[in-house]
C-alpha cells in the first residue's frame, strides 16, 4: 500500500482538514455514487471520497487508475465556476490524472451510463497495469 502522502501530491494540512469536513456533508449525488463505487465494488479499484490533491479536493479519486470523478450541481453552469473548474482540471491533468465530470442529474437519472463510462476508463487502465 502506498503512503497517502504520495496520493495527495503534497496537499497542505488545511486541505486534509477541509476534505474531512466535506466528507461529513456530502451531497445526495455524492452519497448515491459512493454507494456504487466504494469498497472496491467497481472492478476491484479503490476509490476515496473528498480526497486531497495538491491544492484541491477531488469528489472521488482512484490512485491506481489516476482518475478523479467530479460531480457537478447547477452552480457549475455559471461562467466563473466553469472557468475555475477548467483551470483546476488543467492542473490536475498536469499531474497525470484524468478528470471525469458528471452532473448530479446524470448520477440520479442515468447511473448505469455514468458507471459504464467510469468502467470504460478503468478497463483501459487495467490493460495498462497488466
Amino acid at each position: 500500500m502506498k503512503p497517502i502522502i504520495n496520493q495527495s501530491y503534497c496537499a497542505l494540512p488545511y486541505i486534509f482538514d477541509n476534505a474531512k469536513a466535506l466528507r461529513q456533508r456530502s451531497t445526495k449525488a455524492e452519497q448515491y455514487l459512493w454507494q456504487m463505487i466504494r469498497n472496491r465494488q467497481l472492478m476491484g479499484f479503490k476509490f476515496r471520497r473528498q480526497h486531497p490533491l495538491k491544492y484541491f479536493i477531488a469528489d472521488f479519486y482512484c490512485h491506481e487508475a489516476l482518475l478523479v470523478i467530479e460531480l457537478d450541481g447547477s452552480i457549475h453552469e455559471l461562467e466563473n465556476i466553469k472557468s475555475y473548474d477548467q483551470q483546476r482540471e488543467t492542473i490536475i491533468n498536469e499531474l497525470g490524472i484524468t478528470v471525469m465530470r458528471f452532473s448530479n442529474d446524470a448520477v440520479f437519472l442515468e447511473a448505469d451510463k455514468v458507471i459504464e463510462k467510469i468502467e470504460a476508463h478503468l478497463i483501459k487502465c487495467k490493460s495498462l497495469l497488466h
